[in-house]
């Protein structure tokens, strides 16, 4: 072999080799701003099941809470609409079959529909494919218009499931009132949802976030992102909204920094004793509110500790940028 065909294998070889190159920047928009969250599943989730005539026909079936519906008799499922469409065609038909992913594999389960007293046909199943909420923006970065939110995923309450986003959007919204939490029962937000005023689509539901792109350029200041290796333990400060649309800055207390999970990064404590007196502690709604240590970005708060109300968890920001480079 001489050495132009060394050479050749080599550079095709270098071809291959997988790397990472994460294109965020090294300042971004800083968050804090309440929003309203809306996200659609890929398909229709199981969150339930009622009785027919005394029988849990759906359940007897073999059908799963947090089971996907992706299709019934073979015509494809993306919404409760095609679902209801799609089973009042089938009426005639007692047997239907229906098509689900349970734990990321496909499975066709039979199902007989049964009359009710009204003489209508029941599958004993309760569906949803859409949650609704609030949480906190984080960041937007000013060169992508990628923005990251939450901090954590969202799931489906009855299932516990993350769902499998089809689309999804963030919107305006303003908090309205605040349920003071305590120790062994979290607080949260209540607010008004304008979901008419869209500010951004959300294209990732992951355990670091949600992430999508952001439609026009907020004019929040510019924050330097920290890398995980400058935080330290000590004060710091969290940006969340408690009234209105307000942004206001908090003090926390670094307590403990964990480089070995993947979420629950930093634990801190409240020590701002208005936050503690108007909240009780970290609350639902919190969640992606961002933590800043000598003027710099380094997390986002992502848990409350239920025991203890007034301690939570964070997320490192070069975690959320990653995910939503990725």
């Amino acid at each position: 072999m001489n050495f132009k065909n060394r050479l050749l294998i080599f550079l095709l070889a270098c071809l291959f080799i997988p790397f990472s190159v994460f294109a965020y920047s090294n300042q971004v928009i800083l968050g804090g701003d309440n929003i309203g969250i809306q996200i659609n599943s890929k398909g229709v989730m199981i969150v339930g099941f009622y009785k027919v005539n005394g029988n849990y026909i759906g359940s007897d079936a073999g059908l799963e809470i947090g089971d996907v519906i992706i299709t019934i008799n073979d015509n494809s499922i993306t919404n409760v609409e095609e679902l209801v469409d799609n089973l009042d065609k089938s009426n005639k038909e007692i047997n239907i079959n229906i098509g689900i992913i349970r734990n990321n594999k496909p499975k066709d389960i039979p199902l007989k529909l049964i009359k009710d007293d009204n003489n209508i046909y029941k599958t004993g199943i309760y569906v949803k494919d859409q949650i609704s909420g609030i949480g906190t923006l984080t960041y937007l970065d000013p060169k992508t218009k990628i923005f990251g939110a939450l901090g954590h995923e969202i799931i489906e309450k009855s299932s516990g499931k993350r769902l499998d986003i089809l689309k999804g959007k963030i919107f305006k919204s303003e908090i309205t009132n605040i349920e003071r939490g305590s120790n062994g029962t979290p607080g949260e937000k209540t607010a008004v949802l304008h979901n008419e005023e869209i500010l951004g689509n959300i294209t990732k539901n992951t355990n670091k976030g949600i992430f999508g792109k952001y439609n026009d350029i907020l004019e929040n200041e510019l924050i330097e992102v920290a890398s995980k290796n400058e935080i330290t333990l000590g004060k710091a400060w969290i940006r969340t909204v408690i009234n209105g649309t307000k942004i206001d800055s908090f003090t926390i207390n670094i307590l403990k920094i964990n480089y070995n999970n993947d979420v629950k990064n930093i634990l801190f404590e409240i020590t701002d004793q208005n936050l503690i007196k108007q909240t009780g502690g970290v609350i639902q709604g919190m969640s992606g509110s961002p933590i800043i240590q000598n003027e710099k970005l380094i997390g986002a708060v992502t848990h409350v500790i239920v025991n203890d109300a007034v301690k939570g968890y964070g997320i490192f920001i070069e975690t959320m940028l990653e995910e939503g480079e990725n």
